[in-house]
C-alpha cells in the first residue's frame, strides 16, 4: 500500500465514506502476504516510499504472474524487471491491464498516482538501450517525470553537449555506459546533481563483461558519481526516483 493510498483510506474512515471493517479488510494483507512459494511485501511502500518488485529471472511464468496479481491487488503500481513475454502472457491473464516493455523485458501494472521529480537516463550507444529502458521504466513507474536522452557517447562529444540544457533540469542522472565506461565521468564534471552510473555488458573482448566499464565508473575522479551493479538499470532508477522525490517536496 502507498502512503498516499493509506491517506485517502484514514480519511474515508474518518469521514465515514468507508466502515472500519472494509478498512480492516483492505489493511489485512499488512505487512506481507504468504503465497506458499513467495511472501509479498505489501508494507514496502510504508516504509520506504516505493513498493515491491519483482525479480523475474529464475521464476516461472505462473509465479511471476501470481506477484504480480497479489502487489497490483493492493493498488499500487505492479512491475516486474527481466521478465519474459512467457511470465507477461501469463500475467496478463490474471491482470488483463499489465503492459510488456520487449526492450526493457519489464512488465507493469497500472500507473503511478502523481508525478514527482524528474531523472534523466542516458545512454552511451543504441547498444546500451535496453538496460537504459529498464531504468526509464522503473522511473516512471515509481512516478517520476523520464527525460530519456540516447546515444551520446565520448566518441562524439558534440552530441553530448547539445543535450545539457535538457540533462541540467533534472534531479538526479542515470548514465549506462559500456566500453570504457568514459560517459560517466564526462556527465558528472558538467552538472550539480547526482549521477548514479550503470555499466553495461557492452564491448569487445577486454571489457570483460561490463567489468572494464565497472571499474572505471568506481575509479571516477568525480565525488558526484554512485556506481551500481553490471546492467543493473533497476537498482540505480530505484535509487534516482528517491532522489527526485526528496528533491521536488523540498522545493
Amino acid at each position: 500500500m502507498h502512503p498516499d493510498s493509506l491517506r485517502q483510506l484514514l480519511d474515508q474512515v474518518a469521514t465515514g465514506t468507508t466502515t472500519v471493517a472494509d478498512a480492516q479488510q483492505r489493511l489485512s494483507t499488512l505487512p506481507y502476504e504468504d503465497l506458499g512459494f513467495a511472501k509479498i511485501d505489501h508494507h514496502r511502500s510504508l516504509r520506504t516510499g516505493l513498493p515491491e518488485v519483482v525479480f523475474a529471472a529464475g521464476k516461472t511464468p505462473a509465479q511471476t504472474a501470481a506477484i504480480l496479481q497479489s502487489i497490483a491487488a493492493t493498488g499500487v503500481p505492479a512491475l516486474a524487471t527481466r521478465a519474459s513475454r512467457e511470465a507477461f502472457e501469463e500475467t496478463a491473464k490474471l491482470v488483463p491491464d499489465a503492459t510488456y516493455h520487449e526492450l526493457a523485458r519489464c512488465i507493469t501494472i497500472g500507473s503511478a498516482p502523481r508525478k514527482v521529480g524528474k531523472i534523466a537516463v542516458m545512454c552511451a550507444g543504441t547498444s546500451d538501450l535496453p538496460v537504459a529502458e529498464e531504468a526509464a521504466i522503473t522511473a516512471e513507474c515509481f512516478g517520476v517525470e523520464v527525460d530519456r536522452i540516447t546515444d551520446v557517447g565520448v566518441a562524439g562529444l558534440h552530441r553530448l553537449l547539445a543535450q545539457l540544457p535538457r540533462i541540467r533540469t533534472a534531479n538526479a542522472i542515470v548514465v549506462c555506459a559500456g566500453m570504457e565506461g568514459a560517459l560517466t565521468s564526462v556527465v558528472a564534471g558538467l552538472v550539480e546533481v547526482p549521477v548514479i552510473a550503470v555499466p553495461t555488458s557492452v564491448g569487445y573482448g577486454t571489457s570483460f563483461g561490463g567489468i572494464t566499464a565497472l571499474l572505471g565508473m568506481l575509479n571516477s575522479c568525480s565525488p558526484l558519481v554512485t556506481v551500481v551493479n553490471i546492467d543493473n538499470g533497476f537498482g540505480a532508477a530505484f535509487n534516482a526516483a528517491r532522489i527526485a522525490h526528496l528533491s521536488a517536496e523540498k522545493r
